[in-house]
């Protein structure tokens, strides 16, 4: 398997990672109830904002480098790690799993950075750098929520 091929596989995994991960932030943002609505009702759609603009970079990461994104739900099922959660109203559970989510893809952004340096392509190195230096601020600030 070529380099190229190799990166657009771990890219699509992560673009699997992040429509789970957005989903389930999606559902949060419904379903949140309690002294915190207002709170995680509000950062949870700022998560799932954010995810959804990168879903598109990683996508169009992939299509930059001449490869196709998957884009399917069941595509996305069958690759991801991050597993759909439903029925959670609570805002604990709900902010563990965006934690538990959020450190999944970041340590899988991290092999990527790594794997794309080595493959001497600086893109996608880039972006997972800068994808990772967001999201380690946003995973301290939920974890000092959760104490």
């Amino acid at each position: 398997m070529d380099t190229r091929a190799e990166i657009t596989n771990e890219l699509n995994t992560l673009l699997a990672n992040y429509q789970l991960y957005y989903q389930n932030l999606r559902g949060f943002h419904w379903n949140i109830q309690g002294r915190d609505f207002f709170e995680l009702h509000a950062k949870f759609e700022e998560l799932y904002n954010d995810a959804a603009v990168k879903i598109d970079e990683v996508a169009e990461r992939i299509l930059t480098i001449d490869e196709m994104p998957l884009h399917s739900f069941a595509d996305y099922l069958e690759r991801a790690q991050i597993t759909p959660v439903t029925g959670v109203h609570d805002g604990e559970t709900a902010v563990k799993t965006v934690v538990d989510n959020l450190t999944a893809i970041v340590e899988q952004q991290k092999n990527i950075r790594k794997y794309a340096e080595d493959a001497e392509d600086g893109a996608t190195a880039d972006m997972m750098a800068t994808f990772i230096e967001e999201q380690e601020k946003t995973l301290w600030m939920y974890k000092a929520w959760l104490k």
